[in-house]
Order: structure tokens, then sequence, then C-alpha cells
């Protein structure tokens, strides 16, 4: 592979329209696509193919199969049964076929006059009439047949295939397509970039399409190293852009406190050796003043927010002050309580204390904890989005903890950390019960240092997961009335609050109305959603957590943070419905006592008996295992990146080509090349960096 130029010309966004005249609805239709810059079109890559190149005859084709024909028509007209629609019958002199039209325009009309030779393409079906095709792609004889597939791109509203089409060719034409790859770097048999996208926008007739749908081919495994390497170079550099930014020195008792040992002592149990071990991690981190940027993943109920309490008291000894912020209140008052129980009575003799901010509080009381944590008697603050409020100053802010870490963007990430002041970074911890596979920790990830609790704390039950048809509901309701017998509680969650006409699906309301009928009027059951009062959802919770309430339908609210030890029995709702990470956070809010405990999965086939392949997918792999890294695994192959980390990435560019299960050895490839790349040949890092990703680089360094 040649090596780079010196000196290529750098790469230019797509001129702006002249002054006063404003962009057009096809720049408009462009912008919101994300093509802005040439390299952006030339890496706009089709989503599918058409094979416009080959006629075939009509008497040749087959029930079901895409074909294109070129023939004359003989009948053209409107018709009303029983509804408007036209319908055009041609011949190619082989056989006849009927075109129909639903929604028309005057123009195709006279486009398929009688006595016109066109060319149409669709899907042939038999029918008693004969060969149809509905609603096929029509177009005049005049031009000479493609000598490539023809492309067929993603697109928006009011932007047609052929207008995107020639605004992809035109950019490809003025990209900058200079390699930037090292010499010696390209791996075995990888195409260069010029071949690889001018083959990709307009593929040979005599390529297999599966081979290019389904990125297969050579040309897409260039396309996708060089993406996985751009990722990679950028969380390096944000790593080595890290390290050269200063955080408090969180040295052990380094202000005389000795708040960390007095909390191991007070603590109603013993760590496990995952909890010490992470433990010790952080404690070296937080020792530097390098700021520590760790991830701390642990399957439901493995004790992280012990781990995150002991890393605050390690903050608060140092003379600091330490921000706990979760997505919603439920979490945060989970948290609050906790950590209320274990560090206030430890704080009082210091003068110090644990607060507590949410949108929901009153002002006063939202004044007084603000007080609070400005003059820094609050050595701990613990909240939702409250706590990265403009009207919020930490006095000496040294750690920030994110839990659930994915729920949270880009932005709500940079105000936690831009709350120590303009001259210091904070530590920051990011926990997830979301447990990461490898590959993921390898690519978006990669800018972390990864602590993982891998032990459960003992006396933990295992969970039994049953798969239950929606038709034996009742059977369900006897196995709650066993439960309660023995002085359990049972969870029941339904993925809606109310009746809605859109889908036919159980909702919370109702099914707290038929349980609470079925169980008779002995039994405590309760409702918790979202739309609740906040002062209404925490009553709900505090006769849960009390046994005044013995049943608690919800919806998902109570997917994280929740813990009843004595609740043992989960039952799901639609879980069809539900994503497999969810299933498990669900069902891990049973098996945190000592009783055995149970999952059960009510879903609803449908007239067939059978659910869709992705929801079989997700209820087998939940029935399958409990393991939390095996269900990440399984949902990363599910889902894809995208949706698996959700709003972790808002506004970040994720992988489009490259597949984090099928193309381990290009990270693997890429990983490898990018420090050698940043040390060695920075010029083409920089330039490989902005043509991937532009300015949307600095989000993968939040």
């Amino acid at each position: 592979m040649p090596a780079a130029a010196k000196s290529p010309p750098t790469e230019k966004p797509v001129p702006a329209p002249a002054p006063g005249t404003g962009p057009s609805a096809v720049q408009r239709a462009l912008r919101k696509l994300g093509l802005l810059r040439d390299i952006d079109f030339a890496l706009y890559l089709p989503m599918r193919y058409e094979d416009e190149t080959r006629l075939v005859r009509l008497a040749d084709t087959r029930d079901g199969e895409m074909a294109q024909i070129e023939a004359v028509v003989t009948e053209c007209e409107v018709v009303y049964r029983p509804r408007r629609q036209l319908i055009v019958t041609v011949d190619d002199g082989s056989d006849t076929c009927q075109l129909r039209f639903f929604n028309f325009y005057p123009s195709q009309q006279k486009q398929l006059a009688v006595g016109a030779r066109v060319r149409v393409r669709g899907e042939v079906r038999g029918g008693f009439v004969g060969r149809q095709m509905m609603h096929p792609a029509v177009k005049a004889v005049g031009t000479a047949l493609p000598e490539a597939l023809t492309p067929v791109y993603s697109t928006i509203a009011g932007l047609a295939q052929p207008v995107l089409r020639r605004e992809v060719r035109s950019g490809l034409a003025r990209a900058v397509l200079d390699e930037t790859l090292p010499p010696g770097a390209a791996s075995h048999g990888m195409w260069d970039l010029r071949r690889s996208l001018n083959f990709l926008h307009y593929p040979a007739p005599d390529v297999a399409i599966a081979t290019l749908e389904d990125h297969s081919h050579p040309a897409w495994q260039r396309l996708k190293a060089d993406e996985l390497l751009a990722q990679q170079l950028s969380q390096l550099q944000a790593r080595r852009v890290r390290a050269a930014q200063r955080a408090p020195v969180l040295e052990v008792d380094s202000n005389g406190g000795k708040l960390h040992g007095d909390l191991l002592g007070a603590l109603p149990f013993a760590l496990t050796g995952a909890q010490q071990r992470v433990g010790e991690e952080i404690t070296r981190d937080l020792a530097r003043e390098v700021p520590m940027h760790r991830l701390l993943q642990g399957d439901v109920g493995s004790g992280k927010t012990v781990v995150a309490a002991l890393a605050a008291a390690r903050c608060i000894d140092a003379g600091f002050q330490c921000a706990l912020m979760a997505p919603t209140e439920i979490l945060a008052a989970q948290h609050f309580g906790k950590l209320v129980g274990w560090l206030d009575p430890l704080l009082a003799g210091r003068g110090l204390r644990v607060a507590w901010l949410t949108g929901s509080q009153k002002k006063k009381e939202r004044d007084e904890m603000t007080a609070a944590v400005e003059s820094g008697e609050a050595a701990l603050v613990v909240g939702t989005h409250a706590v990265i409020s403009e009207k919020v100053r930490f006095r000496r802010l040294a750690l920030a903890v994110i839990d659930e870490q994915h729920r949270f963007g880009v932005a709500q990430r940079l105000a936690l950390r831009g709350k120590a002041g303009d001259d210091v970074e904070p530590h920051l911890l990011m926990m997830s019960a979301t447990p990461i596979p490898r590959t993921l920790a390898m690519s978006y990830y990669a800018d972390l240092d990864v602590s993982t609790l891998d032990e459960l704390p003992p006396g933990r039950t295992p969970i039994v997961t049953k798969l239950v048809a929606d038709h034996r509901r009742d059977e369900v309701v006897d196995r709650i009335r066993a439960q309660l017998e023995q002085g359990r509680q049972v969870y029941w969650v339904c993925p809606l609050i109310e009746e809605s006409e859109a889908v036919d699906l159980r909702n919370a309301t109702e099914t707290r109305d038929e349980l609470a009928e079925a169980l008779g009027e002995q039994v405590g059951v309760g409702l918790l959603h979202s739309r609740m009062p906040t002062a209404e959802k925490q009553s709900v919770m505090e006769d849960f957590t009390a046994n005044r309430l013995q049943v608690l339908v919800s919806t998902t609210v109570i997917e994280v943070g929740v813990d009843v030890p004595n609740a043992s029995l989960m039952v799901i709702e639609h879980a069809e419905r539900f994503g497999l990470s969810q299933l498990h956070q669900l069902r891990g809010r049973v098996g945190r006592g000592a009783a055995a405990s149970a999952c059960v999965l009510l879903y609803a086939p449908n007239e067939g008996g059978r659910v869709g392949e992705a929801a079989r997918a997700r209820l087998k792999a939940m029935a399958e295992t409990s393991d939390g890294f095996e269900i990440a695994r399984r949902d990363l192959e599910i889902r894809g990146p995208g949706e698996f980390l959700g709003a972790r990435q808002s506004g970040a560019p994720l992988l489009r080509f490259a597949d984090l299960t099928n193309d381990a050895l290009l990270l693997d490839w890429a990983r490898e090349l990018a420090p050698e790349m940043l040390d060695r040949h920075p010029d083409l890092a920089a330039r490989h960096v902005d043509r991937w990703l532009g300015s949307k680089a600095e989000y993968l360094k939040a």
C-alpha cells in the first residue's frame, strides 16, 4: 500500500448557499442525514442494492422473485374496485403482466399510456388474472442498462433516491481519499480505501449481492477496519489527554481522618473478595493526581453501592466532597437510604452529613441542601439530575460517582465533572449493573479502566426462571398465594400504566385491580408507576419494604436499585416485549434473601402460538442462564452496540459498519495499530480520526 502524501488536501465541507438564499430543501435533508462534508457522502454507503443491469422475459419469471422486464403498455385504466387504482397491462412478447398502483399521480398515468415502452422492476406474483406486480418501479426506455448494481440508500421524507444518489456520486468524486494507514499497516488482502468505496457504491453486476449486504466482502473489511481504528485512536487520545490533567490526591488518611475504617467496621456484613479487590484498585487510583476514569461493573446484587460508599469515605477522609448521581428518583432514594444508614452516624461527630438533591424537593428543603453543599457541610451529595443544576456549587468536589451511567448523556456527565472547578478534574467512578462484553469494553470503553465484581455476596439464592404462556395466568396467581402463605412478597411488572388503544397489552392499573380481587382483602396490593407524585411513590415503596403491602404491581420504575429481601417471586407481564437486559435487571429484584426465589416470564404468543424471533431469543436466554455476563453477550448479539449502549453514547458516533460480535480480529488489529500510529504517525492519526469522526470525536472522550 503506498505511503500517504506529505501534504494532502484537507477535507472540506460542502459549500454553503450564497448569503441571503438559505439552504434548499435538499440541503436541509442532507444535513439531517449528517451529510456535511464530501467525505460524509463518500462514507454514506448503501443499505442494499437492486440489480437493474439485466432484463428477463416474463415467461421466465417465477412467483415471488424480483425481476426487471422491458415491455409495451397494451392497456391502462383507472378503476374503482373496491378503491381507486391504476391498472396497467404490459406485454414483452413472451407473456403479459398486470401492474397495479393504489397511489398514483397523473404523471404516472401519462408515462404508462397505451403504446409506451417501459422498463418495469418489481416482485412478480401469480394470481387469478395471471402475473402481477404491485407498485413496481417504472422507467421510460431510452438509456442503456446500468453497468453496476443500483445502490439504495437510507433516506428521509423529501429526499428521493435519485437525488440522493446524485449527491452521493458528486461527493464521492470530490472527496479526498488519500491513504491514512501507515505503510505496511494494512492487514493481508485488505483493499485500499478508494477502491473499496467505489466498489461498494457501484459494484459490478457479477458480484453476489449477499456478500455485499452481509458485509463479508473484502471492500467491507477495509471500511470496518478503518472505522474501528478511528474509534481506537479517539479513545487512546482521550486517555492520554486525561493523563495530562490533574485531580486531587486522595491519599489514605491524608487529612488524619478514619471514616473509611470506621465504615468498614460498622458494616453488618463482610466484604466479598471481589469487593476488596476492586476497593484496592479504586484506592490506588484516588491516591494519584491523574484523574481516575473507572467503570465499576457487576451483576445485579453484587454490591456496587458498598464499594462506592467506601470510595466516598476515602474522599471525605482527605477533606473533599463526593457526589453520587442516579438516573431515577427511586434508584437515587435507594442509594440515599443505604448511604445515610451507613455514613450519617459516623459523619455526625465530624459536623458533616449526607445530602439529598432531587427535582421534586420543595424549595425550602432544596435551598437548605444547596447551602450545605456549598459550605462543605454536605460531604456526600446523593441525587438525580438536580445534582448538576447550575445553582448547586460544591466547595471541594473530588469524586463523582455515576450509577447506571449508560442512562446519562454526554452533556450530563460532563456537567457533573465540571462541578469540581476549572483548574481541577474530579475522579470519576461510573457504575453499571449491565456487564460489558469484552469486545464492547475494548471498543467503546477503551478509554476506561474496568473493575468487575464477579462474586455475589454469600446468602444469595439462585433464581429459578420459568416461561409461562398467558393462558396459564391462573396458575401464576395460585403460585402467588403459595408465596404469600409462606410470608413472602411478590412483584408483578407490567409494560403499561393504563389501557391503550394502540397496543393490546395488559396494564398495571387493571392488573392491580384483578389481583386485589383474586387475592382477597387481607392481601395488600400496591401500584407503582412513573406518573405518580414522588411522595406517593416513596410511600408505596416504604409500605412494600415494611411488608404492609404484600404484592407490588409496577411498571419498570423498579428495574434497578429496589432491594426488598423478603420478595421471592417476580412476575413479568408481556415478557416478550421487554429487552433482555431489562428482563435480567427485573429478575434481580428477587433472590436477595435466603428464601428460594423464582421469576415467571408471562408471555403472550400470537394466533399461531408463537412469538417473534428476537423475542424468542431473549426468552430463551433468560431461561438458560442467570449469568449477567452471558446475558450481556447475548444481548449485544441480538441488539447490536447502538441499542445496547443506550444513552451512554448520546450524540456520539456509534459503529455503522463493524460488528463487534464477528469482527473481533479487526478490533484486535485496530487496538495494536492505534498506539503505534499515535506515536510514529501523529499526522496520519489526526487525519484518520477527522475523516471518520470529525467533530463527533469529542463525544467519545466524555
